[in-house]
């Protein structure tokens, strides 16, 4: 019988990218912090003090490697492994990316970039859904994280609003119809804590 407490699991949504200052469709286009982003990360760090983190896990996009940098520098944290992998990236918009999102709703309509925005499973051309990010998120994290943190670790993640709307979304044991209300706060973490079933037992925002 295993008696091991389940760690914690921390999820970060990467501070604001110079795409979402300029309200541009970012998905899979690599871009950096703003200045406000890297002020994000930094109170994320110190919202954070006091959680000794045993590994890391975020996307292969630089905002969210670029914020657990900062906040691991911050908390002194920087020997611990970190993971990077395309499974965590955020969802992929397809043709909207680099497009100025009041733009996109003048060539397609509003009601067409919100269904894109906000259903489920309906992807933008040549894009994903965010059910296509699920499918590509919640394995990962099942095989790669989840049984780390029933083992008694404190797993951080800094990734995308996607990404980690489809990790709430199986935490959670969220509906389709539930899960694209989430809004998920850049530079906000938020604390899991699990019982020995590695159901969720406390949630906690550290705003």
């Amino acid at each position: 019988m295993n008696t091991q407490q389940p760690g914690k699991l921390i999820l970060v949504r990467h501070g604001k990218s110079v795409y979402n200052k300029a309200n541009i469709f970012t998905g899979w286009e690599d871009v950096p912090l703003a200045p406000e982003g890297e002020e994000e990360a930094h109170k994320a760090a110190k919202n954070l003090n006091g959680f000794q983190f045993d590994e890391a896990f975020t996307s292969k996009l630089m905002r969210a490697q670029n914020t657990l940098k900062i906040i691991l520098e911050d908390l002194q944290q920087t020997d611990i492994p970190v993971n990077e992998d395309q499974a965590l990236n955020e969802r992929h918009y397809g043709d909207l990316q680099g497009k100025n999102k009041d733009k996109t709703r003048e060539e397609f309509g509003e009601e067409q970039v919100h269904i894109w925005r906000r259903s489920y499973d309906v992807a933008p051309p040549n894009g994903e859904s965010l059910k296509d990010t699920c499918e590509r998120t919640i394995p990962y994290l099942t095989k790669n994280i989840l049984p780390k943190v029933q083992q008694g670790e404190t797993i951080i993640i800094a990734a995308h609003g996607n990404s980690l709307r489809s990790i709430v979304k199986e935490l959670e044991n969220l509906s389709p119809e539930e899960v694209v209300s989430v809004e998920i706060t850049t530079g906000i973490p938020i604390v899991y804590e699990f019982d020995s079933e590695m159901k969720v037992s406390k949630k906690q925002i550290l705003s």
